[in-house]
């Protein structure tokens, strides 16, 4: 099996290009999906204190690191700060219980989950998190479903420049001038939800791409979203389909292939407008 590749942050640290999602993974199934996606070949695991199974990450990573599977260094864990604990002190707290949770010693990358203009306390927040940053205790941070208008207000009023943007992205959501502003920034998009919570995988387009290509729709997606430059997480329940999104392989659409895929593009978000929630 051939792996994605890795991306560099500004600061040098490295990810996988391609990690597993654990967004609305029950609590209890947490540590056997974690421990399946690390034998699989994973290194990229995000959560979020919102999902309610930070336990069973860092208990799989632990597992993982105990037995020899695995070095700590070799896994790359997200977390990221909810909504009802932006502040300066409350997001220093929020990471601390997170950081517990896990039973970590050090994150690899914090987000802020969303920007919730109705607050207007993310730039406090990201204070928290460059001092975080600063004092080692997570290796990069960053931000989750942030608009350029929020990005502009960080950048302006702050020091460090979030290393990552989580987003939704997929086929249907393709977020052309959102991921050239990133880039112009030295910020990288990851996307989150990237098969479109399985709505792109029965489209007559992505299902003829894939018997082009012998691959599944989600593999075919994944590519697109590799190709595109940018990095996703993707949630899977079951061992083969773990196994079948890092799967890839020496596989690569071609030009008729991303220009089919790019006219899927309609705007449509399956999650909320940032703009939105507060």
């Amino acid at each position: 099996m051939q792996k994605p590749d890795k991306v560099s942050f500004s600061n040098g640290v490295q990810m996988d290009r391609l990690g597993f999602g654990l967004y609305k993974v029950p609590a209890d199934d947490a540590h056997g999906l974690c421990t399946l996606a690390l034998e699989a070949g994973y290194r990229l695991l995000d959560t979020a204190a919102l999902y309610g199974n930070e336990e069973g990450v860092g208990r799989a990573v632990r597992d993982a690191v105990s037995s020899g599977q695995v070095e700590r260094g070799d896994v790359f864990v997200t977390s990221k700060l909810w909504n009802d604990r932006h502040g300066y002190r409350s997001t220093l707290e929020a990471f601390d219980e997170s950081l517990k949770r896990l039973g970590l010693d050090y994150l690899d990358l914090y987000l802020i989950h969303w920007p919730c203009p109705g607050q207007d306390l993310y730039v406090e927040s990201w204070r928290a998190l460059e001092e975080l940053y600063h004092s080692g205790r997570v290796r990069a941070i960053g931000v989750s479903n942030f608009q350029r208008h929020h990005l502009e207000k960080l950048l302006a009023e702050t020091e460090v420049v979030p290393a990552l943007n989580q987003i939704e992205l997929h086929p249907l959501l393709q977020q052309h001038s959102l991921r050239a502003f990133n880039a112009e920034h030295g910020i990288i998009t990851q996307a989150w939800s990237p098969l479109g919570r399985g709505k792109v995988l029965t489209n007559p387009i992505i299902t003829h791409i894939a018997a082009k290509h012998s691959r599944s729709a989600a593999q075919v997606i994944l590519q697109w979203h590799l190709q595109l430059g940018g990095t996703a997480v993707a949630k899977a329940s079951s061992q083969e389909r773990i196994a079948e999104n890092l799967r890839i392989g020496n596989f690569t659409l071609d030009t008729v292939d991303m220009t089919a895929i790019s006219q899927l593009n309609s705007d449509t978000r399956i999650g909320s407008h940032p703009d939105l929630v507060n």
